[in-house]
């Protein structure tokens, strides 16, 4: 008899395997907005204990809902988790910091904004943006007062596996495109309503007409704004293109825009 096929939907299987080794208090975390051309990047959080029972139906990646969807599930996660907040890093601060350190300062925001502070935080992705470069390794000892970031875990796809990254996924992406589409009243001519700031056509048609506004990335290599110097490369090959010449040197720069019709992340 062929065994029961692993479920498809986000549980706290993960989640009771970490508390059963000692961390009780975990926050599951993402970001939204990474790829976008304009506005925030933002982090959601969502803190839950071993007393917390299985999420909301219906709760997951945030890309796989749809809008109405997204903003019923908001109260129903708010009531269910112990605690929950979202971040965010404005694009000045994109511009000054990169990419990456903004993601970081958007996630330290929320995690302070929480009355509670997690044994271990979960993150999306195989790269802990989390913590600063100054707390890793050996370096996390020089300061007498220790580390100021919670332990971070890493996983690919955690938010299609872990509720609680799911569930962050949902608040960080609803409140993140509710402040798009407020920002966007102010500047209609980029279709903020519809794209969130993403390089939607008539975003970019936009930025090729008018130029960027105050609330875009402005060092960022804006399609339709910048202009590709000529680069005489051996046959064959492509030059290379840094979308954001400020990010951390000691990460990649590279940004995927994930979009699946008009509901962007």
């Amino acid at each position: 008899m062929a065994g029961r096929a692993p479920s498809k939907k986000p549980s706290l299987r993960v989640e009771r395997q970490l508390q059963r080794a000692g961390h009780r208090l975990l926050a599951g975390m993402d970001e939204v907005g990474r790829g976008a051309l304009a506005g925030p990047v933002s982090v959601g959080v969502v803190v839950i204990d071993e007393t917390v029972r299985s999420a909301p139906t219906g709760v997951k990646d945030s890309k796989l809902l749809t809008e109405r969807a997204r903003k019923g599930l908001v109260p129903r996660i708010r009531r269910w988790c112990v605690a929950h907040s979202v971040g965010h890093a404005s694009p000045d601060e994109i511009d000054e910091l990169g990419i990456m350190a903004a993601l970081r300062l958007a996630g330290l925001r929320a995690l302070s904004a929480v009355d509670v502070v997690p044994d271990l935080v979960i993150l999306d992705g195989n790269h802990d943006w989390l913590t600063a470069p100054s707390e890793v390794g050996l370096l996390a000892y020089a300061d007498p007062a220790g580390p100021t970031t919670p332990p971070v875990t890493t996983m690919i796809k955690a938010d299609l596996k872990c509720s609680s990254v799911a569930a962050a996924s949902v608040l960080a992406k609803v409140e993140r495109d509710d402040l798009m589409v407020q920002l966007g009243a102010d500047h209609p001519a980029y279709g903020w309503g519809l794209n969130k700031g993403y390089s939607a056509p008539e975003h970019l048609d936009a930025l090729a007409r008018l130029g960027p506004c105050e609330l875009h990335r402005r060092s960022w290599r804006l399609p339709g704004v910048y202009e590709e110097p000529d680069i005489v490369v051996p046959d064959g090959m492509v030059p290379g293109r840094v979308l954001n010449e400020g990010a951390e040197p000691h990460v990649s720069a590279l940004v995927a825009t994930e979009q699946t019709g008009t509901a962007v992340r």
